[in-house]
């Protein structure tokens, strides 16, 4: 696709998603509006290190902000890898950013590793834990798993962060085609359950009260607790939960939930498991986190046809396909089929063109 094609957009709604789609698609990109009708126009500093990121990231890319920061205009280059550093600001988790690197980094020209320090987990974004446990995992499906790790080093809590993450992921020269449409049935639990500079205990309380709502349903559960002291714990004190439920077939399930100040353990860990029964309740292939990536990697796929089920589509995941329509051509077949959703697609024959051949 030719970079001189200028893909337009209005809005800061799914910048991140836009950014990533025009790095891959090798086609400019023009965002307007950007909070233009608010007290405090213009990009958030998230967004600006996210660009900073994707930067690093990459050789030859240019980006141009406005001087009232309500435009941007992202150039692409090409996707290199390769050693970065970078203190994410505290307004968002380090899921944020982890997110878009976990769709570049496989597609650059040498194996990634990324530290990132902020915070590693809130109610916005993915945290850390689930990234590692599960969207990192899911990437097996496509033939990418082998090689990528996370490492959490430090744990950091809102709102002063200090957590310190490290990321690595291998290039692949291509993405294997995806025939996943049979959910099957959960067949384990696990989880994590996080301390920091707070009593042990609590996130012994949180294992306990996830339990007692999960064991009506099945008996296989573990939930590891995680408690970090001294340098370690970051710079606040907090307490969270993530839980993966593991079907027949290997899909994975995930919630979670960080406490907010006053929460007590307990409820934190009956809120997080009963997330988690309404998302397996949901069904389907990939959970509503995670349904954005099978879309993308579906898409960058051969030119072979990929089909997966989901529960429901929630409405981020409806954009992503306007989106992805927009920057590759791809249009999914929608079929709904007994309260879940079966799509199918064309892959693009995305090739990565910057791994060295052996």
């Amino acid at each position: 696709m030719s970079k001189r094609t200028v893909q337009q957009f209005s809005g800061h709604a799914f910048l991140k998603q836009r950014l990533v789609m025009a790095l891959l698609s090798q086609q400019t990109v023009r965002i307007d509006g950007i909070r233009a009708q608010d007290e405090n126009p213009g990009l958030r500093d998230y967004e600006v290190s996210l660009l900073r990121l994707l930067e690093q990231a990459t050789n030859g890319t240019r980006i141009v902000i406005s001087p009232t920061g309500t435009s941007v205009v992202l150039r692409p280059g090409m996707i290199t890898g390769g050693r970065i550093d970078m203190d994410c600001p505290v307004s968002r988790s380090i899921g944020y950013y982890l997110e878009a690197l976990v769709a570049i980094a496989p597609f650059g020209k040498d194996q990634m590793t990324a530290t990132l320090r902020g915070v590693t987990t809130n109610n916005v974004d993915l945290s850390v834990d689930l990234i590692r446990t599960a969207t990192l995992v899911n990437l097996r499906n496509f033939g990418l798993s082998e090689g990528v790790e996370l490492r959490i080093t430090k744990r950091g809590a809102e709102p002063r962060g200090g957590g310190e993450v490290r990321f690595i992921c291998p290039v692949v020269r291509a993405v294997t085609p995806l025939n996943f449409v049979d959910a099957g049935r959960v067949r384990r639990i696990r989880g994590i359950a996080y301390a920091t500079r707070v009593s042990p205990q609590s996130a012994n309380r949180m294992v306990e009260a996830a339990r007692g709502e999960l064991n009506r349903y099945i008996p296989d559960i573990y939930i590891y607790t995680d408690v970090y002291k001294g340098a370690e714990s970051g710079l606040s004190p907090g307490f969270g939960i993530s839980l993966v439920a593991e079907t027949t077939t290997g899909a994975l399930l995930t919630a979670e939930l960080c406490a907010q100040a006053g929460d007590a353990p307990e409820d934190v860990g009956r809120d997080a498991a009963q997330r988690l029964l309404h998302e397996i309740a949901r069904g389907g292939c990939f959970d509503s986190a995670h349904q954005w990536q099978a879309l993308l990697l579906m898409t960058l796929g051969p030119e072979h046809a990929a089909k997966t089920r989901f529960g429901k589509l929630t409405p981020f995941s409806i954009q992503y396909l306007r989106d992805l329509r927009v920057f590759f051509n791809t249009t999914f077949k929608i079929k709904p089929d007994n309260q879940s959703v079966l799509l199918t697609c064309l892959g693009t024959g995305f090739t990565n063109v910057g791994k060295k051949t052996t």
